[in-house]
């Protein structure tokens, strides 16, 4: 009797524990049948305790998954919950007997919704305060851009991206090729960015754009008084400011030769000296370089150090001009369309299909630095939602067809010639002689050409 009666205060106080220190509890059996609920549950989703045994989980409470857990037992884990217009969070565990599953218990917590709704706030004023600062460390950072930036459907872009993602994790210097416009830069950002040094600063100096006496006080920096006119305190170069990071040396290919046996000595010793410096600094920085210049030929003629070549060719990566990957026209359309609309504010609906032709038959010396700037001139000189031949620049008007720089003289001469006959047969509703004849070419020359083209 007093064990009976110790087993009935044990469990009355367990049941006063449950229902008071517990947020929200539900226990269901294999079948998704409710075998226990608080009572702070039962009176939020207003059922009675006594009813609600018994019944399947599904009708007693919204988008639960109790169920589903108790079937297939894995656990659950502070999964968000709608339940009666708030968001909750919930915990589905399975419980087992002798290795197999017997119930599962849920558990949810912010059963006020008062409380729930503070702490969402100071969540969303966390989660603020980490957006500024990420912000601020990427305007320090000085990456800006990532492999997502990097536009196209090609099977070269394809690749590319494939061959980025392998070498990025790796300290392996990489040497990108490619002409102007092609996006060289934003592949150094993107290897940065997938590197074990994407937390370390990310540096670029444009080799071309700094006069020659001025590039070694860039990238090595100097001490106070070396020179007349140093500023106070020196100048911390380019090289310490990457230190742990990665240095991006675009234009590579147009650094005197003074300064390249300098960076090699750099890259060897991994030291630098600032100007007017008696001692030297150790420096840990990967080196991205870029050039649209053919190093191979520079090496030969004596411009560009072979030692140094090969320092900074440990992986070469080569983008294709846009004449090279025409596929890629219409996704990068696309693209900077949605970014200067969202900029501009203005809304373009469509691009008429003579633009897109025009578009496709223009040779892209300038690459995807030109095509941007022709879609950014286009929005702004558009009348209304449509981009027609009129809001395009006037030097894509003419004829573009011979595309000069992307093939041969004779590819080029052969492609007019397979167009006139084609254009001639079909003047003429497909007789020869009459097309010959408009051609102003023999007989036999004509019927030469067809075989040669393979146009019978």
């Amino acid at each position: 009797m007093l064990q009976t009666d110790f087993s009935f205060k044990d469990k009355s106080i367990l049941e006063a524990i449950i229902d008071n220190a517990f947020e929200w509890v539900v226990v269901v059996d294999t079948e998704g049948k409710v075998r226990f609920m608080n009572k702070n549950y039962c009176e939020f989703l207003e059922i009675d305790t006594k009813k609600v045994i018994g019944m399947h989980v599904t009708d007693v409470i919204e988008n639960t998954r109790m169920h589903i857990v108790a079937q297939t037992g894995k656990a659950e884990i502070a999964d968000l919950q709608y339940i009666k217009g708030n968001y909750m969070i919930a915990n589905r565990i399975p419980i087992f007997h002798e290795n197999e599953v017997v119930a599962a218990l849920g558990t949810v917590i912010f059963r006020d919704t008062e409380q729930w709704k503070k702490m969402n706030s100071h969540v969303k004023s966390l989660f603020s305060e980490l957006e500024f600062y990420r912000k601020e460390w990427s305007a320090n950072n000085g990456a800006k851009y990532s492999l997502n930036d990097l536009v196209g459907v090609s099977d070269s872009i394809k690749e590319l991206k494939n061959q980025v993602k392998k070498i990025s994790s790796g300290d392996i210097s990489v040497l990108i090729r490619g002409e102007s416009g092609t996006g060289k830069e934003l592949l150094a950002h993107s290897i940065h960015q997938l590197s074990e040094r994407s937390t370390a600063p990310f540096v670029k100096v444009n080799c071309a754009a700094i006069p020659d006496n001025l590039l070694e006080s860039e990238l090595f920096g100097y001490v106070e008084g070396a020179f007349t006119g140093a500023k106070k305190g020196g100048k911390v170069g380019k090289f310490i400011l990457a230190n742990e990071g990665t240095l991006f040396l675009d234009e590579i290919g147009d650094m005197p030769l003074r300064m390249q046996a300098k960076l090699l000595r750099v890259l060897q010793e991994k030291e630098i000296e600032p100007i007017g410096a008696n001692k030297t600094e150790k420096v840990n920085v990967r080196v991205i370089a870029a050039t649209n210049r053919p190093l191979e030929k520079m090496v030969q003629e004596k411009l560009f150090r072979e030692d140094l070549f090969y320092r900074i060719n440990g992986f070469q990566l080569h983008i294709p001009a846009l004449r090279e990957r025409k596929d890629d026209i219409t996704p990068l359309v696309e693209h900077f369309l949605e970014k200067v609309t969202r900029r501009t504010g203005k809304r373009i609906q469509c691009i008429d299909e003579e633009v897109n032709k025009i578009l496709f038959r223009h040779n892209w010396p300038g690459n995807i630095r030109e095509l941007e700037n022709v879609i950014e001139a286009a929005v702004h000189l558009a009348y209304d939602e449509t981009i027609d031949k009129t809001s395009l620049p006037e030097y894509l008007h003419e004829n573009d067809s011979l595309k000069i720089g992307s093939k041969s003289l004779q590819e080029l001469v052969e492609e007019t010639e397979i167009s006139a006959i084609k254009e001639a047969l079909a003047q003429n509703a497909g007789n020869k002689l009459a097309a010959a004849k408009t051609l102003g070419i023999g007989k036999s020359s004509f019927y030469e050409k067809l075989k040669k083209y393979d146009l019978f």
